[in-house]
């Protein structure tokens, strides 16, 4: 037999229904998974457990011990009240179990070093944990041509910096996000920006353990673009040890 793969979690996302099921499901992207099995890792998919909103972090903790590294996907809008923030009137599927669930998920990986990918709502949620806001309406704080929905644009990147040693200094990246972040959390660093100066990349230089983030969707293009499954494997060879 071979060397056993990395095992990476991903946080479920709740959804209303789904082709071929008969009721509620938990799903995730097989974009995401594709791209993570192509790099290497054994995708694992977990169920997110916060009931009424409130997440156990030992739990979570001790759930997380199968994993070797962990990605916190895409997905709804995250809460506003999670950051201490209004509500604004264009969120969508915000849903306080998920939430809960992710910040416990990103606090455990923190502390303990798991390695851990944060993708689009997945680095606004570890953001939020480490005490950050976000930009609640791209279109409205900054007008539409600052929207980054369905949009392929070019990501500069930080010479020196941990995104920069995987994808190099420039990277054309397919994002769809109606929030961005605003005020960094404790720690947490810039790295990457869109041409209008959106952040597209943070790490946490101080972090015990491996950390990315980025607010595009390295998954959506990995089958053609090298640069983006190279993100997917720099989680699996963090998560390998």
């Amino acid at each position: 037999m071979g060397e056993r793969r990395p095992r990476i979690a991903i946080p479920a996302r709740f959804s209303t229904s789904a082709s071929a099921l008969r009721y509620a499901a938990e799903v995730t992207s097989r974009n995401l998974v594709d791209a993570v099995w192509a790099a290497g890792g054994e995708p694992l998919v977990l169920h997110p457990h916060a009931p009424d909103g409130v997440a156990d972090d030992a739990e979570v903790a001790e759930r997380l011990e199968v994993a070797d590294g962990v990605l916190l996907p895409g997905g709804g809008d995250l809460g506003a009240h999670w950051s201490g923030q209004d509500a604004h009137h264009t969120l969508y599927d915000v849903d306080d179990e998920q939430d809960a669930f992710d910040l416990a998920v990103a606090r455990v990986c923190l502390e303990r070093g798991i390695p851990l990918l944060a993708v689009c709502r997945g680095l606004q949620v570890v953001n939020a944990a480490r005490g950050g806001t976000v930009v609640q309406d791209m279109d409205e704080a900054y007008g539409e041509m600052r929207h980054h929905r369905h949009r392929v644009h070019a990501v500069a990147v930080d010479e020196g910096s941990l995104l920069a040693g995987v994808v190099g200094d420039k990277i054309e990246s397919s994002c769809y996000h109606h929030q961005c972040l605003a005020d960094l959390g404790s720690g947490m660093e810039a790295v990457a920006r869109s041409e209008e100066g959106v952040i597209e990349g943070v790490e946490i230089p101080d972090a015990v353990g491996w950390f990315l983030g980025v607010q595009w969707h390295p998954e959506d293009t990995w089958a053609t673009d090298g640069q983006q499954l190279a993100v997917f494997r720099a989680l699996v060879e963090a998560a390998g040890g």
